[in-house]
């Protein structure tokens, strides 16, 4: 067995390192612990070492050769050292120092799991100085003798000089060393390579102190890493959970992350576990004015007679105050001023209140702007979480809030034909709303959707079995609930195209585009309509806002061509004619001829200025004129033009001939408005 050379070491030294080398006499099962070596060459730059021996002199001689199992080296390193360093050692505790006495037989553990001393690794050595250098063979042998392979050395800390593995020895390289730092854990004190450099090939060990962890997470949050910081506070939480304040704080990072109403509900655990933590009630209070909730704002503020902060007392009062004159403004149909109010609201601090945001888009619904009611909803949180937390009592205009913002939410997606949709916030806002003994409005609210919705599916039903006149009927059931539902008048308007009532269709679409300009379908619906009717300049309009819209349609783009060149035609026609939308008088035979000839449909009216039944339809014959502009009217007055009557053997006036393409196809005597409209319509398909 190799030595290394001893050199000088003060009295004081030799007996500590004797006293630990017999105090530390393990028990052999603890040789499997740890199976590596350290082979890291040492530099102890610290002046104290965290050992304290209590093994008195008198013990310390009676058991100055204790037996040890495995091999072992007698070596001492070579260390410089102070008696003032080991006076000041003899001085120290440690709360994890080993107490037990030579000889007992007891098992002496570390503390910390997983960090066992083996019996095998020879007798500890404890260095008191600030330096050593690598101790050199006495025998004069080339190097250190390599303890044995799969043993870690005993004692606090490592022992000293190089313990390379065979032939490694000149690979070692010089690192400093220093105590109480790093995540290794050999006996009472932390060695780690490189001046107090962390070993990141350790694991960190994990605090046990709540505080360090709240604090570490306060960290975070000056730094704007919330979810880190909220990640702490959990944490600390999960050690504390009857902390009010780890909850205050983790309801600040769920704020500053948008997440208010979680927030809110960490608060309210923190004044449940505190009620007369100040700090909860004062964060309660500004989240709640945030919402929109100024009964719960004021609640909080003024808790328990505390003097509350005038600067946020003076915003809650402001709330109250715009939220009363919403309520007034919005019983009244005022629906501009109730936006006006809202807006107020908002810029008071209420910024994150969905109820006030719905409120805006109920009153932009109701003003007949629904692509920004819709916009405006967009811009409200998803409430479907909200089962997963709670919802709130707060109410608003007498319902409870998240069930007025459903119900809007609702009324818009019937309104842009979302009825799915409408149904299934309808039914929630219901259920929500239960425990507020079904406000009417709520009630009133999902029978108008489920009302409206069926009418829709029924109306769909009949108009795909071609059972046009009934589905118009089922739609106009849906409009008694809803009465300005655009995607209602659209339907019925494709009913009415489908019937040949192309007037009505007209009709229906342009009140499904007052509640909603721009409505794409009402559009195209009413473009067709007006080339039916032959008010192609009307149909040119529209399907040139249409081929804006819808720049890649090509149907779009073949209809607006086909309109505009229908437009043309008729205004070359009507140049030949020499008419522009009025009834033309024929007072010669020869005219007459030529009137009769044209293409298309052409009506005669034979008339007498002396008859009151000709004098009656005289103004409906010209609103006819201008509502089927391709049809071309003429008038006969056969007490100027007796023998024109006389040849085409009019009897009795008013009469009626229609012509198409030069034929003959109708003659009626004394038409009613509607029979004379309806053969109008028949000829001109």
């Amino acid at each position: 067995m190799s030595h290394y050379r001893r050199h000088s070491l003060e009295p004081s030294i030799d007996s500590i390192t004797s006293r630990f080398r017999d105090s530390l006499n393990l028990h052999k099962d603890d040789d499997d612990v740890i199976n590596k070596p350290d082979f890291r060459e040492l530099d102890f730059g610290s002046p104290k070492s965290p050992l304290k021996p209590r093994v008195s002199s008198s013990s310390a001689s009676a058991a100055a050769t204790p037996a040890v199992s495995g091999s072992s080296s007698s070596s001492s390193g070579s260390v410089s050292g102070k008696p003032s360093v080991t006076s000041h050692l003899a001085n120290r505790s440690h709360s994890g120092e080993l107490t037990e006495t030579p000889g007992s037989g007891t098992k002496t553990r570390n503390p910390k799991p997983g960090h066992r001393r083996s019996a095998s690794a020879g007798t500890p050595l404890i260095y008191s100085g600030l330096a050593f250098s690598p101790a050199k063979n006495r025998g004069g042998g080339s190097g250190a003798t390599s303890p044995t392979a799969g043993v870690v050395p005993t004692g606090n800390i490592c022992p000293s000089g190089k313990i390379p593995k065979t032939g490694m020895a000149s690979r070692a390289s010089v690192k400093p060393e220093s105590l109480f730092t790093g995540t290794g854990n050999y006996g009472h004190g932390n060695i780690v390579r490189g001046g107090g450099k962390a070993n990141h090939s350790a694991k960190q060990p994990e605090t046990r102190d709540p505080e360090e962890v709240k604090k570490a997470g306060n960290d975070m949050y000056k730094k704007g890493n919330f979810s880190e910081a909220l990640a702490l506070y959990d944490k600390a939480i999960s050690m504390s959970p009857e902390n009010p304040a780890y909850r205050s704080n983790r309801a600040a990072a769920l704020a500053a992350s948008g997440r208010l109403r979680e927030a809110v509900k960490e608060c309210l655990e923190a004044v449940r576990l505190d009620p007369s933590y100040v700090r909860a009630h004062q964060r309660l209070a500004s989240l709640y004015l945030r919402l929109g909730e100024a009964e719960n704002a004021r609640r909080h503020l003024c808790f328990s007679g505390q003097c509350p902060d005038k600067t946020e007392l003076q915003r809650v009062q402001t709330l109250e105050k715009h939220l009363r004159l919403c309520s007034e403004a919005r019983k009244n149909s005022e629906w501009k001023k109730v936006i006006t109010e809202v807006d107020a609201a908002i810029a008071n601090g209420a910024d994150s209140s969905p109820q006030l945001v719905a409120c805006k888009a109920e009153a932009l619904l109701r003003l007949h702007q629904i692509k920004d009611s819709d916009l405006c909803l967009s811009t409200i949180q998803r409430l479907d979480h909200l089962h997963h937390h709670y919802h709130t009592q707060a109410k608003l205009f007498g319902m409870l809030c998240d069930a007025y913002v459903l119900c809007v939410q609702a009324q818009v997606d019937m309104a842009l034909g979302r009825f799915e949709n409408a149904i299934v916030k309808a039914e929630r806002a219901l259920k929500i709303d239960h425990s507020n003994s079904n406000n009417p409005e709520v009630v009133a609210v999902i029978n108008n959707v489920t009302s409206v919705a069926k009418a829709r599916t029924r109306g769909n039903e009949l108009f795909t079995s071609g059972r046009y006149s009934e589905a118009s009927v089922a739609y106009g059931e849906g409009l008694k609930f809803d009465a300005f539902n655009s995607v209602l008048y659209c339907n019925r308007a494709a009913c009415w195209f489908k019937l040949g009532m192309w007037d009505q269709s007209v009709d229906d679409c342009n009140q499904a585009l007052r509640i909603q300009p721009g409505y794409t379908k009402a559009l195209l619906r009413r473009a067709a309509s007006y080339g039916k009717l032959g008010r192609w300049d009307d149909a040119v309009r529209d399907y040139e806002v249409l081929r804006k819209e819808l720049p890649g349609d090509s149907e779009v783009a073949e209809s607006l061509e086909r309109a505009k060149t229908a437009l043309l035609n008729k205004s070359e026609e009507h140049k030949y004619l020499g008419f522009n939308n009025e009834v033309e008088e024929v007072s010669s035979l020869d005219k007459f001829k030529t009137a009769t000839s044209l293409p298309g449909i052409s009506v005669f009216y034979f008339k007498s200025s002396s008859n009151r039944q000709s004098e009656a339809i005289s103004p409906f014959i010209n609103t006819l004129c201008l509502r089927y502009s391709l049809v071309h009217f003429f008038m006969v007055d056969v007490d100027e033009s007796l023998a024109l009557a006389k040849a085409e053997s009019i009897k009795k006036v008013p009469t009626f001939k229609i012509y198409k393409d030069g034929l003959k196809m109708k003659e009626m005597v004394c038409p009613s408005h509607k029979l004379l409209e309806d053969n109008v319509k028949h000829f001109l398909l």
